[in-house]
Parts: structure tokens; C-alpha cells; sequence
């Protein structure tokens, strides 16, 4: 009898491991040693591509044991179930992707060792993409390479073959397996520093935005989504308000302008059983608009700061009330969302502070759009939100419409616009990055719904009140006063409008001079 073969300390752990923590901090570390055996353009890729194969082969045998156990159940033959089994039909009617035999998990575990592990997984890839067409050209066909430590790797699909992924009511297995792809997208952006930012945006804030939007129904659209995160948080968000039955109450527009990004996001949106319409390519949003007719009722986006030197287009029809300046795309950026909103959408865009009081052109958009009423909200963020980057940061909340809306029995704001100062908000979670807490995230925005008089605020009889030092509801007469700038720290501390030129640096020292230069530049 041939000995045993020894499992690698990797999988004694993850056997032994109990929690889905502990299995993702394993399958990191296990997933690290390639690292230096592969592209680094193509690492994330590389990584998730094979969590997302574990995933839909293991949704399809989900799928698979509970059809047979049903047919059984019903008193079909043995031979008519194994017929049933293999029919196409009976997992894409259900919104499960048909997984060929030879790139099941199961047979790629099996046969690892014998057909050499680079080789099957480059199939299996090919076969899923083949068979299922709205994963054309998604997935890393990358793993038989002579770059690639194929010892490693048959290792990481052990220990990913060995993992207690298995699910239960609470939380089924492909449930287990999205948190797993989310904390390797977390895990990447973080190890990637400033380049991590192209693809992830830190959950508080995607959760802020989402929070305030409240997107229970309706089109959804991120015209610069990244890795997704925006349309997985608003599916978490309708699951945990109304259950998950409710995740199709909304159509998931987006557009992304890296090919590798567009493609984790087409994955991360499958993990999640979310039906995205993400273009059929990835594309420049302000040169290549791949939704031309899209109006929708939510736009929520973290485009890039501060662009310069972007492809402009001065006739473009989006410049309604503007043209951008060359040198940088902000307000390129809240152009194209206002072009995007349906006539009672709104739409929150994370920019650089530089956008709410920068002079010259931007400073004739800003006017343009404030008069044309079509700034809702704005809001200081803390500093240290993003680990990629240190520029201070606020939120624009845009909408065409701030009267009533008729059976939505809104609080008229039209001429209004609200300012929250939450700079001074959220604690630090390491060393360089800062999270905003629930607390905070309910006070922002339980105050923008008690402005705006929505349902959930009459719900928790919330009412709006100013409150000195966090928030104000400006008139349009306020704002002109203030020479059109939309810094909140203007606005929420009383008494007459900030000047427009630095104040003379005051005795008392550093911290005075500090709170006045905010006070200024936001």
C-alpha cells in the first residue's frame, strides 16, 4: 500500500480552520507565494480567476444535488434524473452558468496531479467562457505558462479544494465564496498602494453612497465602476432592507476604461449574482460613452481626481454648462452624471475638494449648475478615507428635481442646497486609513434624508434642523453671497460669509491657521 501523501501546512490549517476569516487570511498567504512567479499586471487576476471558477463550479453542483434530489423526490427513474442533470436548460433557467464536466473543481482536483494543473485550468476557462456568452473573454487564461510555478499553484488549488467553503441556510456556499473574492480585492488594493484606487473604492464610502441614494428600484449607473463594488453594495443594501428576493428590482449599468478591471468586475458581479450590463468592452466614459440612451435613477461613481490632459471634445453635447478645462476632468465628470439622471434621478460623485471652490473656468460650471438648481448636496469627507491617495475629498449629491416628486411626498428644496461638514468624522482602522463608523454613516445620512423628507425619515420621524459646525440648508442667495464656492466649512459655522482671500496668519498659531486654510480650500 503506498504511503499517505503529506498535506503542506497550508491545508492542515485550512482543514482545521473553523471561520470564514481564518480560511481567507490562509488562502492569502498560500496565494502570495505566486507572486513572484507571475506578471504583477496579471496577479489579481490570476488569483481571482480561480476563486471565481471554485464559485460557479460549486454553485452548478448546489444546483445540481438539489435537482436530482427533487426529481428523486418526485419518483423519476434514475436514468430520466441523469438526464435531467445534464441538461443545459435546467441551470441558466435559473440563472446558474452551464460548467462543462472537464472545468468542474471536482475533475480539475482529480486530475490535477496526472494532466499537469496549468494545462486543466486554461481549459476549463476556455470551456466556461465558451459555453456561457456573457462571460466571453473574461476570464485569465494565463495558468500554463512557463512563468508560472505549476507546484504552487497545484498547492493553492488544494488548499482552495480542501477550504470548508460549504454553506447552510444562513448563508449558502456561493455566499461564503463572494466574501472570499472580496476580501482578496480589499487584500489587493492595499498591497498595491496608489494603483489599488483604479479598481476599489473603501467600503465606507461606497457605503455612504449608497445609504444616502437608498436604491431600492430603478436603473443604477457607475460610469467609472472598477471592480464593481458600487452594484454589489446597492444589491447588499435592497437584500438587507427587503430581503434578497428584491435584487432584480434594480438594472445594474456601468462602464470601466481598464480591460483587466473591467473583467474583475464582470466576475465580482457574477460572484454576486448580479446581472450587469457593463458594455461588451471596456471604454473611456468621456470619449466613449457605451450607454448613449441610458437615463438612470441613480448614478453613483469615484472617478479619478483631477485628470489632466483628458481627450476633451468642446462640441460635446454633455458640456451643457460648460466646457472642462483641458488640464482637468472634474467637472467633465458631473456633467456627464447630470447627462445620465432621469428627470427625478440623483446622482453622488466622489471628487477632489479642489472641485467645490477651484477658480477660472471650473468656478463659471460651478455657478452654471448651482443656478440651474441642480446641486442637491455636498459633503466634506475625512481625510485619510482613501489608502491611495491624500487628497481631502467631499461627496456631490445632483438632481434635477427637488420639488415633492408627487407620491414620494418630498420636502421642497428647490433654490436649496445642504452642507455637511463631516471632516472631523471616522477613526483610523491601521496606520495611514480611516473608516467612517456606522454611527457616522447613519448621521450623515439619516441628516440628508430628514433634509429631503424621504420615506425612511418619516419612517424614523426624522426632522431636519441645522446643526452649528455640521450642517447647513443653504438659499440660493447664501450661496451667491459665497461667490458660488461649496465648501461646507463655509457654510455650517455661523456668522457672515468666509472671504475669498487667506486671512492674515493669526498669533495664536499653527492649528489657528490650519482651521482657517480649511476653512478656505475645504
Amino acid at each position: 500500500m503506498p504511503p499517505r501523501e503529506k498535506k503542506s501546512t497550508e491545508q492542515e490549517e485550512t482543514l482545521s480552520s473553523s471561520t470564514p476569516e481564518e480560511i481567507q487570511a490562509i488562502l492569502w498567504k498560500a496565494a502570495d507565494k505566486l507572486r513572484g512567479s507571475v506578471d504583477s499586471a496579471q496577479y489579481k487576476e490570476f488569483v481571482l480567476g480561480l476563486i471565481f471558477l471554485k464559485y460557479v463550479s460549486d454553485a452548478f453542483d448546489e444546483h445540481r444535488n438539489k435537482l436530482a434530489k427533487e426529481l428523486a423526490e418526485d419518483g423519476v427513474s434514475d436514468d430520466r434524473i441523469v438526464d435531467f442533470l445534464e441538461d443545459r436548460d435546467e441551470y441558466t433557467g435559473a440563472h446558474i452558468f452551464w460548467v462543462p464536466e472537464t472545468a468542474r473543481w471536482s475533475w480539475i482536483a482529480a486530475n490535477a496531479k496526472s494532466q499537469g494543473v496549468g494545462k486543466l485550468l486554461d481549459e476549463a476557462m476556455d470551456a466556461v467562457m465558451r459555453e456561457n456568452a456573457a462571460l466571453t473573454g473574461v476570464l485569465p487564461v494565463i495558468f500554463n505558462r512557463d512563468n508560472v510555478d505549476q507546484k504552487r499553484l497545484a498547492e493553492l488549488v488544494d488548499l482552495i479544494s480542501d477550504a470548508r467553503f460549504g454553506g447552510n441556510e444562513e448563508k449558502p456556499t456561493q455566499d461564503v465564496l463572494s466574501e472570499v473574492y472580496e476580501y482578496f480585492l480589499v487584500n489587493f488594493a492595499r498591497a498595491e498602494g496608489k494603483g489599488g484606487g483604479e479598481f476599489y473604492t473603501p467600503q465606507s464610502v461606497v457605503r455612504l453612497i449608497v445609504e444616502i441614494l437608498e436604491p431600492y428600484n430603478g436603473r443604477v449607473y457607475d460610469p467609472a465602476c472598477g471592480s464593481g463594488g458600487m452594484f454589489v453594495q446597492a444589491s447588499k443594501f435592497i437584500e438587507t432592507h427587503r430581503g434578497r428576493g428584491h435584487n432584480p428590482d434594480i438594472a445594474v449599468y456601468g462602464q470601466e476604461i481598464n480591460q483587466r478591471t473591467w473583467r474583475l468586475a464582470k466576475m465580482n458581479l457574477a460572484i454576486h449574482g448580479i446581472d450587469g450590463n457593463l458594455a461588451g468592452r471596456w471604454g473611456d466614459t468621456l470619449t466613449d460613452d457605451m450607454h448613449p440612451d441610458l437615463k438612470a435613477d441613480f448614478v453613483m461613481a469615484n472617478p479619478p481626481f483631477n485628470i489632466s490632459d483628458w481627450p476633451r471634445d468642446e462640441s460635446d453635447v454633455r458640456w451643457r454648462y460648460g466646457v472642462p478645462p483641458r488640464n482637468n476632468a472634474n467637472f467633465a465628470w458631473l456633467q456627464h452624471a447630470v447627462s445620465k439622471l432621469a428627470d427625478r434621478g440623483t446622482a453622488a460623485i466622489v471628487l477632489a475638494n479642489s472641485s467645490h471652490s477651484s477658480p477660472r473656468i471650473e468656478a463659471e460650471i460651478r455657478r452654471a449648475m448651482v443656478e440651474a438648481d441642480l446641486v442637491a448636496c455636498m459633503v466634506a469627507l475625512p481625510p485619510q478615507l482613501f489608502r491611495t491617495t491624500q487628497i481631502p475629498v467631499c461627496l456631490w449629491l445632483l438632481t434635477k428635481d427637488k420639488s415633492p416628486q408627487g407620491a414620494k411626498r418630498l420636502d421642497d428644496r428647490r433654490g436649496k442646497t445642504l452642507f455637511i461638514d463631516a471632516h472631523g468624522m471616522g477613526e483610523m482602522v491601521g496606520r495611514t486609513e480611516r473608516a467612517l463608523t456606522e454611527a457616522d454613516l447613519t448621521k450623515i445620512a439619516d441628516t440628508y434624508h430628514a433634509w429631503r423628507g424621504t420615506a425612511s425619515a418619516r419612517e424614523a420621524n426624522l426632522s431636519y434642523q441645522d446643526e452649528s459646525g455640521f450642517c447647513f440648508s443653504a438659499d440660493m442667495a447664501t450661496v451667491r453671497e459665497h461667490a458660488y464656492a461649496l465648501a461646507p466649512a463655509r457654510y455650517v459655522d455661523t456668522g457672515p460669509p468666509v472671504a475669498l482671500e487667506p486671512p492674515e496668519v493669526p498669533r495664536s498659531g499653527p492649528a489657528a491657521l490650519m482651521k482657517d486654510l480649511y476653512a478656505i480650500f475645504g
